[in-house]
């Protein structure tokens, strides 16, 4: 999807390394406004060629002070004003521009970090007439704050410690908020988005997915040529499916897929995901048994980082082989490759503004982002990099790819390569977790837990504990559960099941799983953790 192309207005986020950036995006998003982040630093011709009607300078760790701190390049705000592009600063945002237009920022006597309450001093755009006087809590994070504004500017909403919380010149269409209103702890912070978005910028709703499903099948017209040949990497999961389904329906059989058993799938997923397809997709699927190549390569490796390399280098091999294949058979190489990556595949893969490097921190390295080995023949088409899951989702929908197929939970490219901590070739590491995650997957399904619940799996831990089954002194495997909820993967809280639910499972499991003597859960959210435990 080309981000020009696309038929409606464009909020355009400019990130400088806030945790919080991507809900911006969302949030927006979700009012039916297309938004896009791209790093805060990029040049002058990179923002303007994107032609935005909104920018957002967002938050971020730095300090204005700091000599490296990230900015918008020179001749950006004389160009936002003669363009008539409506900006709002939030939080470090707010410093930048403060700073930049003139004005100062001190380090505050009273650092604000957390809920915070507010009111709002004087008749305002971001608040409308009728709030003076009003209240309401935010979320801060902030140590700096705003002390001389820049000419032009009025403070309009204050915190009870008399921090500027809210500020606006309407005349050049500059606004900054202090807080973060993209997060749920701002309970009014959809609210003031709304207000901003349609009162006072004047956007339109015009994103909508039926025009992303017209506009991709247009660019993937365009980008394959008539006589040119596909192959899309299915993993058995959403992304992958959704995105074989849209270039089927642009360019037809001369899509070839191609399923790849490496191994690191969970418990009959091979068998599974096969009859899907071709009962309910009816999409032409090749399945390649490659357990021994994976297993063989990934022998004795325990990094994550490492594995995550060898397995997306391997994958490359096995399309390379199947796209030499088709050529024989069809006297034309194929020239392309399908992939189902995401848009937080791509913003985790990415390192912060600031950083010495140019985007939002590096997380983890996807298959389908960083494991890509830079002689790979096949050019990319990557037709789902610009949305969330949830879009996915919706897209699927409209697609007719089935409900139950798109409610399946994510799975890792790497496989369980990932869930099994240290050497996957180790003992019977696999097979024990396959048989401790169909438990774990079976019993929220049974509970009717499923679709609350956003990704839920188990975990092989690379330790041994001492127990005691059947009189008898054991010294086996631990295992962990994980199941979180989430809205689009990027931030995550761990899911609360009922204590008999738990013990249910954990009797299952150590009765049922040779090997297994202790189950634990993890109860950690993200941020601080990921979702994965690699």
């Amino acid at each position: 999807m080309d981000p020009k192309e696309v038929k409606s207005e464009l909020v355009l986020i400019l990130d400088y390394g806030s945790q919080y950036t991507h809900l911006i995006t969302r949030r927006i998003r979700s009012l039916s406004v297309f938004s896009l982040c791209i790093s805060g630093t990029s040049s002058l011709s990179a923002i303007t060629a994107l032609n935005p009607s909104v920018v957002i300078l967002s938050g971020g760790p730095h300090s204005v002070h700091t000599p490296d701190s990230p900015s918008f390049p020179d001749g950006f705000l004389d160009w936002a004003q003669s363009n008539g592009v409506v900006l709002l600063g939030i939080c470090y945002g707010l410093q930048l521009l403060v700073q930049r237009l003139g004005g100062e920022v001190r380090v505050g006597h009273t650092q604000e970090y957390g809920r915070m309450e507010i009111h709002v001093d004087k008749p305002s755009d971001l608040f409308g007439n009728d709030r003076v006087g009003s209240k309401q809590v935010v979320w801060m994070s902030h140590g700096d704050e705003a002390a001389v504004l820049p000419p032009g500017f009025q403070v309009v909403a204050r915190s009870q410690q008399g921090a500027v919380a809210a500020i606006e010149n309407p005349s050049r269409k500059f606004y900054g908020l202090q807080y973060h209103p993209e997060v749920t702890h701002t309970p009014e912070g959809m609210e003031t988005l709304k207000r901003f978005l349609f009162d006072v910028c004047k956007v339109a709703t015009e994103w909508k997915m039926e025009d992303v499903m017209e506009e991709e099948i247009k660019v993937i017209k365009e980008t394959v040529g008539p006589d040119e040949h596909v192959i899309c990497a299915l993993s058995g999961g959403v992304d992958s499916t959704v995105a074989a389904t849209l270039v089927h329906k642009a360019i037809g059989d001369r899509l070839h897929c191609v399923f790849v058993d490496n191994g690191l799938l969970r418990y009959k997923e091979r068998e599974r995901v096969m009859g899907t397809f071709k009962k309910d997709l009816h999409l032409p699927v090749v399945c390649v048994d490659a357990v021994d190549q994976f297993l063989s390569k990934l022998k004795g490796v325990t990094d994550p980082e490492m594995k995550r390399k060898i397995i997306g280098k391997e994958f490359i091999c096995i399309f390379d082989a199947f796209a030499h294949e088709l050529e024989q058979k069809l006297g034309k190489k194929p020239s392309y490759l399908v992939q189902g990556t995401l848009y937080p595949d791509v913003i985790e893969s990415c390192p912060p503004p600031g950083s010495g490097r140019t985007h939002s921190h590096t997380i983890k390295s996807h298959h389908n982002v960083g494991g890509l080995p830079k002689d790979m023949k096949l050019k990319l088409i990557e037709p789902l990099k610009l949305l969330f899951k949830d879009e996915v989702r919706q897209l699927g929908k409209i697609l007719n790819v089935p409900e139950g197929f798109l409610k399946r939970h994510p799975f890792p490219g790497p496989g369980l390569a990932v869930r099994v901590l240290g050497d996957v070739t180790e003992g019977d590491a696999l097979e024990i977790l396959r048989q401790v995650d169909e438990i774990f997957i079976q019993s929220i399904k049974d509970a009717g837990l499923y679709d609350e619940i956003w990704q839920a799996f188990a975990v092989f831990l690379p330790i041994r504990s001492v127990g005691v089954q059947g009189d008898q002194r054991t010294h086996s495997h631990v295992v962990a559960l994980r199941a979180v909820t989430s809205q689009d993967g990027m931030t995550a809280d761990w899911y609360y099941f009922e204590h008999k639910f738990l013990d249910d499972v954990a009797r299952k499991i150590c009765n049922g799983v040779r090997g297994v003597n202790r189950v634990v859960q993890d109860i950690t959210s993200k941020p601080p953790s990921t979702i994965e435990w690699e």
